[in-house]
């Protein structure tokens, strides 16, 4: 047998130091010992380089979280669709004034507290519409009722705290100002588009078209198409022309801009621009014809801003007004908010002219002259012209109408007549109106047929007539007691004598008109807000003035 070898002692090689038993960490009590890492975990992959490998995957469960926000978002407009009612006009916006016309149709004035009237759309040209659709909103006819950009410019503003955007469709504007309040917000604006988006789907485009019109702000206060046309060319919509139309279209951008048209050349040359800009729009859409865009002309527009307040004109429209409530049953008040037409008797042209004819008298010192003019026809009751005073501002009360005038001798061709109802007792009156003295002559004139005086004849709304005149006559005298005084006739009478005359009266008449002017004098009276007669001054001469005054209205009236 080979003997076993045995192997000696081992040996470290030289230069390294013996080491001894490798001694386990220290560990917190109740902490495992960490695992030792290995290589291939110890090394991190980069960013990209996982994005890459899972990039199919990222994609998946960003595109199923959108689509999950969009069916969100898409089920909330419609959960939010569903709950929106349409709302009721704002209060403010179904307010109208009350239109005061002279005989033939002329602007008298108005009252209300918002200068707007309701007009049909069947009343509104064709091509006003197309040129107000051509500036405002060309897609009207054809579009959902909101503009998609408009709505982003307005939501991007909103966020940023840039300029409120403008550009919304006609549908929109209505919205904004008819339906909401004006606040400026984001929820507003989405609330604006909603309600649009509505409103299209369950109102037809002539009935958002006629509410725009009625309620959209043209300037020079005017709410409303029709408002509008009276103020800028003293037409009603029906009458409008093409450029008139385009006109008013152009103004609806900058209102309070344009409403000095026609009398700040800057602001009319810029309206001109726009003007241009709209025709040209509707030519190339074919709503109007090359001839008619070839004829059109700047249109000329009333003066703007308006000068001193025309007092004469106030003093018939209070007269009228109190005479068409009276008429209608309702206040003054319930009038002037009711929208109604009211086409009085008078005669602007003349009254004008009267007043101009009567103005320049001075009296002395602490001494008030008043002139009372009327004109009205015999046997009818219709006043076509009452002068009341030269300043209704300074003077509201109106001395053709409320004055009690010394009668004197103006009364002496009546005396001894016995009128009856509703006449009986004036010859005796002391102090009878201008209006009331008039009607007892124009009875006379009409050989003893009093028509009661009128000043409205026709009043209407929304172009439906609620009230038409007709002569209100009664036998006053008998036909034989009016043959001392038979038209025509003239007298010139008053109260006071020489230098102490007081009061001065011209009456003529015929059977086609009776006109009456007086001239009298007032001055402060002893006890507070009384007045008392005062002399007349003597040159010019009252008495002059009076038949020169009735002599030159005599041969216009007539």
């Amino acid at each position: 047998m080979t003997p076993e070898l045995k192997e000696g002692p081992k040996r470290e090689p030289e230069g390294e130091p013996e080491k001894g038993p490798e001694k386990e960490p220290e560990r917190e009590p109740g902490k495992e010992p960490e695992k030792a890492s290995s290589p291939a975990r110890s090394r991190r992959i980069p960013l990209r380089v996982r994005l890459r490998r899972n990039r199919g995957r990222i994609v998946r469960r960003l595109l199923a979280a959108f689509l999950a926000l969009l069916a969100l978002l898409c089920g909330a407009v419609v959960v939010a669709y569903k709950l929106t009612v349409i709302p009721d006009p704002h209060p403010d916006t179904v307010v109208q004034s009350t239109v005061f016309l002279d005989a033939k149709g002329g602007y008298l004035g108005r009252r209300g507290p918002v200068d707007r009237q309701d007009v049909p759309l069947s009343q509104v040209p064709r091509y006003v519409q197309d040129a107000v659709i051509a500036a405002e909103n060309r897609s009207f006819r054809t579009d959902s009722g909101v503009s998609p950009k408009a709505l982003v410019r307005a939501v991007a503003a909103a966020l940023t705290g840039g300029e409120h955007q403008g550009g919304s469709t006609i549908t929109q504007q209505y919205v904004k100002n008819a339906l909401l309040s004006p606040e400026q917000s984001l929820s507003r604006k989405a609330r604006e588009a909603l309600i649009a988006v509505k409103l299209d789907r369950t109102r037809s485009k002539d009935e958002i078209l006629q509410g725009y019109l009625d309620t959209v702000y043209f300037g020079r206060g005017a709410a409303g198409i029709q408002s509008a046309a009276r103020n800028y060319f003293d037409v009603d919509t029906k009458n409008l022309t093409v450029s008139q139309g385009a006109a008013l279209a152009a103004i609806i951008n900058l209102p309070s801009y344009y409403e000095k048209a026609g009398s700040d050349p800057k602001v009319t040359a810029t309206l001109q621009r726009r003007w241009e800009w709209v025709l040209d729009a509707m030519a190339a859409s074919g709503n109007i014809t090359a001839k008619q865009r070839a004829e059109a002309r700047f249109p000329a527009f009333r003066f703007y801003p308006p000068g001193a307040t025309d007092g004469q004109r106030q003093y018939l429209i209070d007269v009228a007004a109190k005479e068409a409530a009276d008429r209608l049953g309702i206040t003054e008040d319930q009038l002037a908010k009711g929208g109604y037409t009211v086409r009085t008797t008078f005669d602007l042209t003349q009254q004008d002219f009267t007043a101009e004819l009567v103005k320049g008298q001075k009296a002395g010192k602490g001494v008030r002259l008043h002139t009372a003019v009327v004109g009205m026809e015999p046997g009818d009751g219709a006043v076509r012209v009452l002068y009341g005073g030269s300043d209704y501002a300074r003077q509201p009360f109106n001395d053709a109408v409320s004055g009690a005038v010394e009668a004197g001798t103006a009364m002496t061709p009546l005396a001894g007549r016995r009128f009856g109802a509703p006449l009986t007792g004036l010859p005796k009156t002391t102090a009878p109106t201008p209006l009331k003295l008039t009607s007892a002559y124009a009875a006379v004139a009409a050989h003893g047929t009093y028509a009661a005086p009128y000043t409205v004849a026709r009043i209407t709304r929304a172009g439906r007539t609620v009230y038409s005149a007709h002569p209100d006559r009664h036998r006053v005298l008998p036909e034989q007691a009016t043959a001392g005084v038979a038209a025509p006739a003239r007298f010139t009478a008053g109260a006071g004598g020489g230098i102490t005359r007081r009061t001065v009266w011209t009456v003529a008449y015929d059977n086609r008109l009776t006109l009456t002017v007086a001239l009298f004098a007032d001055k402060p009276g002893k006890k507070k807000d009384t007045t008392v007669p005062a002399q007349l001054p003597t040159d010019p001469s009252p008495t002059e003035f009076t038949e020169q005054t009735a002599t030159q209205l005599w041969g216009r009236l007539r």
